[in-house]
């Protein structure tokens, strides 16, 4: 055995005796240099196989810490396997290095974060902000980007506020966002459902809809929908932003998960507008944490002010010192550290559950509802067929103790649900999400047998 192994042994069996807990931080690497006698480079080395393995996890100038694999436990104390959770692992917030940056803002700000300020948001987090978009093929000027309080705010007042256009429904995806369907209703915002599905939207249906309807604004995610999991090709968000030019229909483009995109070549739409079309907004809570409420609003120039005074209205101005914290952290170079780390955890997981789904799911389903994207992300969904009962399904899967969930939130009150099952990776160790999906397949083949 290599001195380096010998170092790794030694940190699993402490692991496993609990001497050292999920969270704790592990010695120095001078401090086991000394305990191995052995040089730094082999500490490291033996460290570097640990992270790989998914034993500890680093964090830059802090040191190393053990992984809290936990995941939910029943009432009987059996762990369990939480697909249905989409909230960030909270093993991977930045809490150290924002803290700094919080510190670090009150240092430098003062008194300028605890008086009021713009409803545009702080100039200098606009300013990083510009820059940083325009690394997802989003220019924009200064005067046409608004911080909100988190994307649904911004939501909120898109709602609320009148279009130069003067018109009064909206056009949502089916199935869609859940929260932003429970703002229309509301709100008693007039919407109409098209379909999206793994292969796209039904683009000959939308063109009738804009061309037919009243339609102010069409909102979608186009990247890694929600509930979906998948995204529209460039060629459907080129076409659907010539649709709203040719019909006087505004766009909302909700980018939310743009920060897990590996394909340099995916394009939002804001890239293919050139009428002022796209309203674009971009989330921090799923690529950091969800208690961040700041998000960003891109607006047309005929929509700034009226943009302006309704959030003046609502709470004068966002969070400054989060504002002024962010900044700090995209400027410093520590957002970008910590997105790449956490994309590159979150895809490795996301092709280990879609790898997973064709192993053990796909063989049970009807020829074509299984769609592997090109690129993916933590979200995913199962077809299935209509003779399925849902809640029998999900009761069953509960008492095996995989969690998972329906589409029914997702769907308008008019629309019929589709019987889709909806998956998320987050809260799922990457170790245990193929033994999770390989559960949900035995279910699916005991199910479809009777």
């Amino acid at each position: 055995m290599t001195k380096y192994e010998a170092i790794m042994r030694d940190i699993k069996r402490r692991i496993e005796e609990r001497s050292l807990r999920p969270g704790e931080k592990l010695p120095s690497i001078r401090a086991l240099a000394k305990t191995f006698q052995c040089s730094n480079s082999t500490v490291i080395h033996a460290l570097q196989e640990l992270e790989t393995e998914h034993v500890i996890y680093s964090i830059p100038r802090s040191g190393h810490y053990v992984v809290d694999k936990a995941q939910p436990r029943t009432a009987e104390g059996v762990e369990g396997f939480d697909f249905a959770t989409s909230a960030p692992n909270v093993r991977q917030f930045p809490y150290v290095h924002f803290q700094h940056c919080i510190n670090q803002a009150i240092n430098l700000y003062q008194d300028e974060l605890f008086v009021y300020g713009t409803p545009n948001g702080l100039p200098s987090l606009i300013r990083a902000v510009r820059a940083q978009l325009e690394s997802y093929q989003v220019f924009a000027s200064e005067r046409n980007i608004a911080i909100t309080s988190g994307v649904q705010q911004a939501l909120a007042l898109l709602t609320a506020m009148p279009l130069p256009n003067g018109k009064t429904k909206v056009v949502v995806e089916q199935p869609g966002y859940h929260l932003f369907l429970a703002l229309l209703k509301l709100r008693r915002t007039q919407a109409i459902g098209v379909e999206r599905t793994a292969r796209g939207i039904d683009l000959a249906r939308l063109e009738a809809l804009f061309q037919r309807d009243d339609v102010r604004y069409f909102y979608t995610m186009p990247r890694f929908h929600n509930p979906l999991g998948t995204s529209l090709s460039n060629a459907d968000k080129q076409r659907i932003v010539e649709l709203a030019d040719r019909y006087d229909v505004y766009i909302i483009e909700d980018d939310y998960l743009a920060d897990f995109e590996q394909d340099a070549g995916q394009m939002p739409m804001y890239y293919y507008d050139t009428n002022q079309r796209v309203i674009y907004l971009k989330s921090y809570s799923k690529i950091m944490f969800p208690g961040l409420r700041v998000g960003v609003a891109v607006l047309p120039d005929a929509l700034v002010g009226s943009f302006q005074q309704h959030k003046l209205t609502t709470d004068i101005d966002s969070s400054m010192i989060s504002q002024a914290a962010l900044e700090l952290y995209i400027t410093s170079g520590m957002f970008r550290r910590h997105r790449d780390e956490v994309r590159e955890s979150y895809i490795s997981k996301s092709r280990r559950l879609y790898a997973s789904l064709s192993k053990h799911v796909e063989p049970f389903l009807k020829p074509g509802t299984f769609v592997h994207p090109a690129s993916v992300c933590m979200k995913a969904h199962i077809v299935l067929p209509n003779r399925i009962d849902m809640g029998a399904l999900l009761r069953n899967l509960r008492q095996r103790h995989v969690f998972v969930g329906d589409m029914k939130e997702h769907y308008l009150e008019s629309y019929y649900p589709e019987k889709i099952m909806k998956l998320n990776v987050s809260k799922v160790a990457e170790e245990r999400i193929e033994s999770g999906v390989a559960l949900i397949a035995d279910e699916l083949s005991r199910v479809l047998r009777g």
